[in-house]
């Protein structure tokens, strides 16, 4: 069990106390530092939280402005172009995880690692809401003797609020990257102008225009899986949770086609919906990782090593956490092949097409 506080750079963020009030459930007696430039702000958030503290950071300093106090783990909730974060971490022999870096930003922390692979775990965390996409896309894989395609599609509500730093790396990936990573035919390719414009159907068969975005979950599931065609898709406008009268939400679509074991055809539609949006996800998703880092879940604590996020997520543990919050696995119905773009929803659509149904594993990955 760790001694130290859990150092959350950016912890007063939406996101930072998210983490933090997941952590402190699930381990109360785990300190936490919320650090930040505002001193007043980062105070404001751990006031919340009985086992937080607010502090001042100072990125350009060698010891963040911590002095001689020391940390179990770093956690870095926006983009730190210096890389201090990452260095104090290896320097300290502690995890470090980030969730922010793009897929086109990922080298200078994969030089950085490579430089001292044996200093710290490092997690590059910019997968879709932290492991929300590609865990249960990994899960839903094994019913498949060979995976050809895996298309994800996320719609973000127009009303899911984002703190001020998670929207300055989101308008920074959209507007610098000049192209879209997806994996055709087994090649990995860019994506740009026109290409890169696209639609899925929302869990209430609603089609959403989206566009084609670069998060690490493409890199990751087409390694992990195999699959020759990956695509990752995401639209801003209404969930159907707020189409049906209800709350915003959000929704992560997950299509997979290829062969069952028998090397028979199949096609499965699920998704992932969290009735709060995507803050909930995102903090799960990085209060699991520190469980896992840290050995706070009984396990050993990580060594050091180059990680994605779904490989130190345990696929039960999160399933069944991100029930306990409120979120949903939905098991849809399959799209015919030859649908493309899929026909307009029948009436009522959401009682058509969607079984809610808890999702329950029968097994768990080795």
């Amino acid at each position: 069990m760790t001694q130290h506080p859990v150092l959350l750079v950016g912890g007063s963020g939406t996101v930072g106390r998210w983490v933090a009030r997941l952590l402190h459930d699930a381990h109360p007696e785990v300190p936490l530092l919320l650090g930040g430039r505002d001193l007043a702000k980062a105070q404001e958030a751990a006031a919340e939280i009985p086992s937080a503290e607010g502090i001042a950071l100072n990125l350009a300093a060698e010891d963040l402005g911590l002095g001689q106090r020391l940390v179990s783990a770093v956690v870095v909730l926006f983009t730190d172009h210096q890389l201090a974060t990452l260095r104090f971490a290896q320097a300290h022999g502690i995890p470090h995880l980030s969730i922010s870096a793009g897929v086109f930003e990922m080298g200078p922390e994969v030089a950085a690692y490579m430089h001292q692979p044996r200093a710290a775990p490092v997690v590059l965390g910019t997968e879709w809401l932290v492991g929300a996409t590609t865990v249960p896309t990994l899960e839903f894989a094994r019913a498949f003797g060979r995976l050809h395609t895996i298309t994800i599609g996320a719609l973000l509500d127009e009303q899911d609020v984002s703190g001020p730093a998670a929207y300055a790396d989101f308008e920074r990936q959209t507007t610098i990257m000049p192209a879209a990573l997806v994996r055709r035919d087994g090649a990995f390719v860019w994506q740009v102008g026109d290409e890169a414009k696209t639609a899925f159907r929302a869990v209430d068969g609603t089609e959403q225009k989206a566009a084609t975005y670069s998060f690490y979950d493409v890199l990751g599931l087409a390694t992990a899986t195999g699959a020759p065609n990956v695509q990752f898709m995401l639209a801003f406008g209404v969930t159907s949770t707020r189409r049906q009268g209800g709350p915003m939400s959000t929704e992560i679509l997950i299509d997979l086609a290829g062969e069952d074991h028998a090397g028979q055809p199949l096609r499965t539609r699920h998704a992932v919906v969290h009735p709060q949006g995507q803050m909930p996800l995102t903090g799960l998703g990085v209060a699991l990782l520190l469980e896992r880092l840290l050995g706070l879940d009984g396990q050993p604590a990580v060594p050091a090593g180059l990680y994605f996020p779904y490989q130190l997520l345990e696929p039960r543990t999160y399933l069944a956490r991100l029930q306990q919050m409120g979120g949903q696995v939905l098991t849809l119905a399959g799209m015919p092949e030859q649908e493309s773009p899929p026909h307009p929803p029948a009436p009522n659509p959401l009682m058509a097409l969607v079984t809610w149904l808890p999702f329950r594993l029968t097994h768990q990955r080795p």
